[in-house]
């Protein structure tokens, strides 16, 4: 069954809402650096590399604390495929037509344009990888495609213009990153943002220079680092933590969140105005929001037998032994088995509930 009542709090709907509170913030940020000359794809660059770069200086900075904290599962051979993807789709293809885009709107329309993120994340989570989504997250789902195409309207025969398509584009690809980041999802959540952020970001900086950019002054290059640090580094982290917990689709309907921060400080900082239009996108936005943070999600499920490695204690799902030599302080990793268990609570598509649903609205 699906009740309508929200649940407690889940420690990954934090997560996912911070994330999305930093990387919202980031939108007019990055328009006012674009303001001031710096280049669309270099800008791209420059994100993901201060990202890379600055998780990379942090985790150095406290690797003794990351070292005992932490204690996270690595990424292997066998993920880098996946990772490449991610690199690709998510750390390229996407930032690039984000800043294209944002040179040809206003910083507040993108902010809300890109609620769009989450109902691509959502559609290829459902389609593709057969996750769970309910009747109240798919009429959330249309709410929020509603508001996004109230926004990008421009009405008369340009209809919509090619930086809000640029800007969906850039939705699209991290809908794909999300899904396939969420397949890597047990893994050390700083070691995907940094070798997304140093990849992406070094291939970007050399291209935007090879296609002639422009080097941006030094204030603006700080800024852009720092803005990616946050607004792309920890906010991904976080946002790998959430899809550990929640799967791919809840996560990015949670993350659905951003746009409105992005485009409240893009009418405080940057002097956009509000429109009608702006309005009625955000009310319909805001409604969809709403369906998919009061979804619950309760029925019996069984387990399946899964042996993998990821950071954990020991709950009702984690009931094992250890080797000789394992730690057995918590939270740690290792690889363990899990049994077939057939149980009911409250529960997200996470690394232990992602099992097929039958009819009926589940």
């Amino acid at each position: 069954m699906v009740a309508r009542t929200p649940g407690p709090l889940n420690t990954g709907v934090v997560m996912a809402l911070a994330s999305a509170a930093l990387f919202g913030a980031s939108t007019p940020f990055a328009k006012r650096l674009l303001g001031e000359g710096v280049d669309p794809w270099l800008l791209a660059g420059l994100l993901y590399l201060g990202s890379g770069l600055g998780l990379s200086g942090l985790r150095l900075a406290l690797r003794r604390e990351f070292a005992a904290a932490n204690s996270e599962a690595s990424l292997r051979r066998g993920d880098l495929p996946v990772l490449g993807l991610v690199v690709l789709l998510g750390g390229a293809i996407g930032p690039v037509l984000l800043m294209w885009g944002l040179t040809r709107t206003s910083a507040s329309s993108a902010a809300l344009l890109l609620n769009a993120e989450g109902i691509a994340t959502m559609v290829i989570a459902w389609v593709v990888f057969r996750e769970n989504v309910d009747r109240r997250l798919l009429a959330g789902a249309a709410a929020i495609i509603g508001g996004a195409v109230v926004l990008s309207w421009r009405g008369g025969p340009e209809g919509v213009g090619l930086g809000a398509l640029a800007i969906l584009g850039a939705c699209m690809a991290w809908g794909a990153d999300n899904n396939l980041t969420s397949r890597l999802s047990w893994a050390d959540p700083t070691q995907i943002a940094i070798a997304k952020g140093l990849a992406a970001g070094g291939v970007n900086v050399v291209i935007a220079f090879a296609m002639g950019a422009a080097t941006p002054t030094g204030a603006a290059a700080v800024q852009a680092a720092l803005l990616g640090f946050l607004g792309y580094g920890l906010s991904l982290v976080l946002f790998v933590q959430a899809l550990r917990r929640l799967g791919a689709a809840r996560t990015g309907a949670y993350f659905s969140t951003a746009p409105f921060i992005g485009a409240a400080l893009a009418v405080v900082l940057l002097g956009d105005r509000v429109t009608a239009q702006l309005l009625i996108a955000g009310a319909l936005m805001a409604i969809g929001v709403y369906l998919h943070l009061s979804e619950r999600h309760e029925h019996e499920h069984e387990h399946s037998p899964l042996t993998h490695a990821h950071r954990h204690t020991h709950d009702a799902h984690h009931e094992h032994i250890h080797a000789a030599g394992e730690s057995v302080s918590e939270p740690h990793s290792h690889t363990h088995h899990h049994g077939v268990m057939r149980h009911r609570h409250p529960h997200y598509p996470d690394l232990h509930h992602r099992h097929g649903h039958g009819h009926g609205g589940r």
